[in-house]
């Protein structure tokens, strides 16, 4: 049998893609600080992680966001103009408390706090981005931090995201990412760093 190469060109994520898209990010953030402060048990965290991603993505981002995937990784984005549509309603947040049980009050807090130091200009908000660890460093991240600035510069309009891990900063400023505010998580939670890059011209066919 031939083999089949995971392409890391992005297309558009799917309502039907869930199950994909769940485990992809499920692998890519079991290492994050944040992920891991909300589902410290590691015997549990995969689970955990799966239902979480799916929720977000089939009640949420599917909806009102735009969402790519590659064979390896996803990334949800958020135009301005759907920022208030891409709130959580209140079945959302209760499925959100069940899958995190008595954990549930740590997201609360780390919304709140990002929320707090949003910036108020018009922006592209990068919600999520992550990369099968087995699909890093084939281009995947890469390829669909491109479209997102792209459809951004296009825009006119800056870039914005939070990282709740150090390693990834450098990745982000490569694509001109800088560094805003450090944000500490209340009740002892990682340090969140909110990014911005400025718009670019969209370069000339």
């Amino acid at each position: 049998m031939a083999y089949m190469p995971i392409t890391n060109t992005p297309r558009t994520a799917m309502i039907d893609d869930a199950p994909l898209i769940s485990r992809t990010l499920a692998r890519a953030f079991d290492d994050d600080p944040m992920m891991r402060w909300f589902f410290p048990d590691d015997a549990s965290r995969a689970a955990g992680l799966n239902r979480y991603f799916a929720t977000l993505f089939t009640r949420q981002y599917a909806h009102h966001s735009v969402c790519e995937r590659t064979g390896a990784a996803a990334a949800f984005w958020v135009p301005p103009e759907a920022g208030a549509k891409a709130v959580p309603d209140a079945e959302t947040i209760q499925e959100l408390r069940e899958i995190l049980g008595d954990r549930a009050p740590l997201l609360r807090d780390a919304v709140e706090t990002a929320a707090a130091h949003a910036p108020e200009e018009p922006h592209w908000y990068l919600a999520v981005i992550g990369v099968d660890p087995a699909g890093q460093g084939q281009g995947h991240g890469a390829a669909l931090l491109r479209s997102g600035l792209a459809k951004a510069d296009a825009a006119g309009l800056p870039a914005c995201l939070e990282s709740s891990k150090p390693s990834n900063l450098p990745f982000y400023q490569h694509f001109g990412f800088t560094v805003q505010d450090e944000l500490r998580l209340p009740g002892g939670g990682p340090t969140l760093w909110a990014m911005r890059r400025a718009p670019r011209r969209p370069a000339r066919a």
